[in-house]
C-alpha cells in the first residue's frame, strides 16, 4: 500500500482523537476502579475514527492510525488508577489533586514514550516479536481500507454501548433492577456463598480476556467461597448474621490469602520472563534512533531533562508539606524522584519487550506495581534510617504516601511502555511515520492525564470507595472496589507499620505455588490456568468476578457455534472465525464503554443533586419490592446474554 502522499497529523484527526480519548480514558478509569481491569482501546478507537471520517466521504489509513495511537496511549495511561487512589486509602489525600495527578500521569507517560523510542528499531523493525495487539490493530485499519463503505464494526460497538448503558441506567439510575444477587447459606458452622453479578461491562471484559483467564477466575471464586471461607468460619465461629460473618472472615483473612497468591504469581511471572527481559534490557541500551524516522536524540534528551525537572518540582511540592529540614526534604525529593525515574526506565524496557512477546493485555502490570511499591518503600525507608527519623504515626503516614506517590510515576512509565511499541508496530505495518506517532503518543498522555483526576473525584463523590464513603447514609452497594489500589496501600502500610496479616499471606503463598505448579502441568497439555487470575479472584468480591467468567464462557460457546455453522454452510472457517473475533471484540468494548459512560453520567447527576441539597437519587423509582428488583435484574441479564449470542452467531456476516 502506497502511503507516501497521505496526510497523517491533521487538525480534525487530533481533535477527534482528543474526543475519543476523553471517552475511553473515562471508561477505563471506571472499569479499573470497579474491578481492577482496563481494556485495550486501539481497535475500537480505529473503528470509531474510520466511521467518523466516512461520514464526510473520506478515509485515510494513516489519519485513522494517528487517532488510534493517541487514544490507545491515553486509555493505557488510565491504569495509573491502580495506584493513585492508594494515597486516598492511607489517609494522606482527602481528594485527588489535579496538578499532582496530572504531572504524575503526563510526565510519567511521556517518559514511557521517551524510554521506548531508542529500542523501536531493535524491538519493532529487526526483532520478530509477535506484537498481537499491534498487528491486530493494523489488520483492522487495513480491512477498513479494503471494505470501503461496508460495515467495519461500528454497529457492534453501538449495540454493546446501548445495551450496557440501558442496563446500568435501569439498575443504578431508576433502580428498578438489581446489579447482582448474593445467597449465603451454612452447612453446620461452615458458611458458603453463591454470587451472581449482572454487570454487562464485566461480561465484555470476560469476553476480551478469554476462557483461560475466565476459568481461572471461576476457580478462585470456588477456592474462596467453597473452601477457604467455609473452613475458616467453621474453625472460628462468630455471632451474628451469616452474611456478615462470612464477609468479615473474607475481608480480614481470605483477601490476604489472595495477596499471597498474587505476590507469588507476580514473582513467578518475572522468573519465567527473566531471559527475554534481560534480552529486552540489553537491546534497549542500543540507542538506535534514526533522525529520519524517530524524534531526534537531542530532542529526546531535552524532553527527558525537562520532564525530570518537572517531576522533581512536584516531588518537592509533595515533600515540603511534611516540614522536614531543607537537607532532609531535598534528600527525600532527589532520592524518591530519581529512583522512580531509574526504576521506571528499567521496567519500561521489561514492559516493552514483554508486551511485544505476549501482548499488552498479558503483560503483568499488577506484578510490576507490587515490585515498584516494595522497592520505592525500601528507598524511602533507607533515607529515613540515614537521618535517624523516628517512625511516629505522622512520619509513617508520610513515608507510606511518598512511596506510593513515587510508585505512581513508575506505573505511568510502565503502562505507556507496555503500549507504545504496540502502536509503533501498527504504524510500521500501515506505513506511518514513527516520529509523528511518537509526538501523538505524548499528546495522548497529556490529554488523558487531564481527564483522570476530575473523573476520580467525580466517581468518589458519587459512589465512594468500599470502606471510604464521602457522605453519611451511603451504602457500599454501589461503591467502587479499587482493588489494585487497596492492595498497593496494604503492601506499603505493611512495610512501615508491620500490619500485614503474614499468616494468611503465607497460606496464600503456598496456594500460589500450587497454582503455579498446576499451571505448568496444564501448559504441557496446551491448557492454562493463570495463577495471577486465580489470586485476583480470591482477592476481589465474587459478585464482581463471576460475570467475567460468564463473559469468557459465552465467547467460547459462540465461537464454537460460528465454527459449526461455517462448516455446515461450506464457508471459509478461518475467515468466519476472524470476522467473529473482530465483531466480538468490538461488541465487548462497546459493553464496557456503555456501562462506564452511563456510570459517569449518573455520577454527574448524583453530585449535582447533592450539591443542590438533594439526596442524589433523582431518577429512582421507589416502592418496588426487592424480590421483583432481583427478578428483573436476572431476567434482563439473561436476555442480554441471549441477544449478544444471537447477534454474533446468527446474524449474516
Amino acid at each position: 500500500m502506497n502511503t507516501k502522499n497521505l496526510r497523517e497529523i491533521t487538525l480534525v484527526g487530533v481533535l477527534l482523537g482528543m474526543f475519543i480519548t476523553v471517552i475511553f480514558t473515562t471508561a477505563n478509569v471506571y472499569l479499573g476502579l470497579k474491578v481492577g481491569l482496563t481494556f485495550a482501546s486501539s481497535i475500537p478507537a480505529a473503528v470509531f475514527s474510520m466511521a467518523f471520517f466516512r461520514m464526510f466521504g473520506k478515509s485515510n489509513i494513516l489519519e485513522n492510525n494517528i487517532v488510534q495511537t493517541q487514544v490507545s496511549a491515553a486509555g493505557t495511561l488510565s491504569a495509573v488508577v491502580f495506584i493513585i487512589p492508594a494515597l486516598f486509602f492511607v489517609g494522606y489525600w482527602s481528594g485527588f489533586d489535579f496538578w499532582h495527578t496530572f504531572i504524575i500521569c503526563a510526565g510519567g507517560g511521556i517518559l514511557g514514550v521517551i524510554f521506548t523510542i531508542p529500542s523501536r528499531i531493535e524491538l519493532v523493525e529487526k526483532n520478530k516479536l509477535p506484537y498481537p495487539e499491534g498487528i491486530a490493530a493494523a489488520e483492522v485499519l487495513q480491512l477498513g481500507e479494503k471494505k470501503g463503505e461496508q460495515n467495519i464494526g461500528m454497529k457492534e460497538m453501538l449495540f454493546g454501548t446501548s445495551l450496557a448503558g440501558s442496563s446500568i441506567f435501569l439498575s443504578q439510575g431508576l433502580k428498578v433492577m438489581s446489579d447482582g444477587v448474593e445467597w449465603f447459606f451454612n452447612i453446620g458452622r461452615a458458611i458458603f456463598q453463591i454470587p451472581l453479578g449482572f454487570s454487562l461491562a464485566l461480561i465484555g471484559a470476560g469476553w476480551l480476556v478469554g476462557i483461560s483467564v475466565g476459568v481461572a477466575i471461576f476457580a478462585g471464586v470456588i477456592l474462596a467461597w467453597c473452601v477457604l471461607v467455609p473452613i475458616l468460619t467453621s474453625l472460628h465461629p462468630l455471632e451474628g448474621e451469616i452474611a456478615d460473618i462470612a464477609m468479615s472472615i473474607w475481608k480480614d483473612q481470605v483477601r490476604f490469602i489472595g495477596v499471597g497468591m498474587i505476590g507469588v504469581a507476580a514473582i513467578w511471572t518475572f522468573i519465567k520472563m527473566l531471559k527475554p527481559t534481560i534480552s529486552g534490557l540489553s537491546q534497549s541500551f542500543k540507542f538506535s534512533t534514526s533522525n529520519q524516522k524517530d524524534i531526534p536524540a537531542k530532542w529526546l534528551l531535552l524532553g527527558f531533562v525537562a520532564i525530570v525537572a518537572l517531576l522533581i518540582a512536584v516531588f518537592y511540592d509533595f515533600v515540603s508539606s511534611a516540614s522536614f529540614s531543607p537537607l532532609v526534604t531535598w534528600s527525600f525529593v532527589l532520592v524518591s524522584s530519581l529512583c522512580a525515574v531509574i526504576i521506571g526506565f528499567l521496567i519500561s524496557a521489561t514492559c516493552g519487550y514483554m508486551a511485544g512477546l505476549v501482548g499488552s493485555s498479558s503483560s503483568p502490570i499488577s506484578g510490576i506495581g507490587i515490585v515498584g511499591v516494595v522497592l520505592l518503600s525500601l528507598c524511602v525507608l533507607g533515607v529515613s534510617k540515614i537521618f535517624s527519623l523516628e517512625l511516629t504515626d505522622g512520619n509513617k503516614q508520610f513515608f507510606i504516601a511518598l512511596s506510593l506517590f513515587a510508585t505512581s510515576i513508575v506505573f505511568a512509565v510502565a503502562t505507556i511502555a507496555n503500549d507504545n511499541l504496540q502502536d509503533l508496530k501498527t504504524g510500521m505495518l500501515v506505513g506511518a511515520t514513527p516520529w509523528k506517532q511518537e509526538v501523538i503518543l505524548m499528546l495522548g498522555c497529556i490529554v488523558g492525564a487531564s481527564v483522570i483526576a476530575p473523573v476520580l473525584n467525580l466517581l468518589y463523590e458519587a459512589y465512594g470507595f468500599v470502606g471510604h464513603l464521602p457522605r453519611e447514609g451511603m451504602s457500599d452497594a454501589n461503591a467502587l472496589n479499587a482493588p489494585q489500589a487497596v492492595l498497593m496501600s496494604a503492601i506499603a502500610e505493611g512495610i512501615f507499620k508491620s500490619t500485614l496479616n503474614w499468616s494468611s499471606i503465607g497460606i496464600g503463598a503456598i496456594l500460589g505455588v500450587l497454582c503455579v505448579v498446576l499451571n505448568l502441568i496444564l501448559e504441557k497439555r496446551s491448557l492454562s490456568l493463570p495463577p495471577l487470575a486465580v489470586g485476583m479472584s480470591v482477592y476481589l468480591p465474587p459478585i464482581v468476578t463471576i460475570p467475567i467468567f460468564f463473559g469468557a464462557l459465552l465467547a467460547l460457546i459462540a465461537q464454537k457455534q460460528v465454527k459449526k455453522r461455517s462448516i455446515r454452510c461450506n464457508e471459509d472457517v478461518q475467515e468466519a472465525q476472524e470476522t467473529f473475533k473482530r465483531r466480538g471484540t468490538l461488541l465487548a468494548s462497546g459493553l464496557i464503554v456503555g456501562e462506564s459512560i452511563m456510570g459517569i453520567l449518573l455520577a454527574g447527576s448524583i453530585v449535582a443533586s447533592v450539591s443542590a441539597g438533594g439526596d442524589g437519587d433523582i431518577f429512582e423509582i421507589s416502592g418496588i419490592p426487592t424480590f421483583f428488583v432481583h427478578i428483573f435484574g436476572f431476567a434482563f441479564f439473561i436476555s442480554s446474554l441471549a441477544l449478544i449470542y444471537f447477534y454474533l452467531t446468527k446474524r449474516k456476516q
